[in-house]
């Protein structure tokens, strides 16, 4: 991979927005916090919309012209060369329940395409950042995907069975039926777990872009691969539907079940 080409100083931003977010986060988690539902029923908390406001107040004190799309206060310079793509708790679900499986999400897109991407888990202090031209860490100590060449003997994580509609639940029964293992719930963090070689693919639907964008580099960055199901980069013009994996072989794999 060539080197960044973004600016030199959006690295340890990341990291700051990834601290500021946990520091909002952790004395919610298991608090009792109140739960408002959003238009769509889905819920969301005082923890989710303080945590992007923090980080995006950091955002524009560093680079006032990065545009900023994120998952509680909206849209602002999407047309700009960079933009910082946030989701403050994927998995607000998991959050509410007690269950530490939800992170905080940021990505630095340029020109619409994912160049920095941070999974940050802020109760058990785990963090994947990966980045073009940098190997994704954990905790700063290297990552990497693990090899599976077979369909047959892969761990194939999903959120929740009704993120798929339609034609999709008939493609992604194929698919769980082709693997050894699935699994159900953990959100951004099953990202988290390929990228370190403990799963093999993560391939979802009825996604955000603010749920996809800062999986990418971290995946990428450990040698695997993200595009949506038909096999297309995902971005920041992507539809809804992901397919991740560790190994090419087990992408290629998944995206021929997926179309049937």
């Amino acid at each position: 991979m060539s080197g960044p080409s973004f600016p030199a100083e959006a690295f340890s931003l990341a990291e700051r927005l990834a601290d500021a977010a946990g520091t909002v986060i952790r004395p919610h988690f298991r608090s009792g916090i109140a739960i408002d539902d959003k238009a769509d029923e889905s819920p969301v908390t005082v923890a989710d919309r303080d945590a992007e406001t923090a980080m995006r107040r950091l955002i524009e004190a560093a680079f006032p012209d990065h545009g900023i799309l994120g998952e509680e206060h909206g849209a602002v310079r999407l047309d700009a060369e960079f933009v910082w793509v946030l989701d403050p708790i994927d998995g607000t679900k998991a959050f509410i329940s007690g269950v530490p499986v939800f992170g905080t999400l940021i990505a630095l897109l340029q020109g619409g395409r994912p160049v920095l991407g941070v999974i940050d888990q802020p109760i058990a202090r785990e963090r994947w950042i990966g980045a073009v031209g940098r190997g994704t860490t954990l905790n700063g100590r290297p990552a990497r995907a693990r090899a599976c060449a077979d369909l047959g003997r892969a761990t194939l994580f999903a959120t929740a069975p009704d993120m798929f509609k339609g034609e999709e639940v008939a493609a992604f029964e194929r698919l769980r039926r082709s693997v050894k293992l699935m699994r159900w719930g953990a959100d951004c963090y099953a990202t988290g777990m390929v990228a370190s070689g403990h799963a093999d693919l993560v391939v979802e639907s009825s996604l955000q872009t603010y749920d996809f964008c800062a999986l990418v580099p971290v995946i990428e960055g450990a040698g695997g691969i993200a595009t949506d199901w038909e096999g297309r980069p995902l971005g920041l013009h992507s539809g809804s539907r992901s397919a991740i994996a560790g190994d090419a072989r087990a992408h290629a794999a998944a995206l021929e079940r997926l179309a049937g």
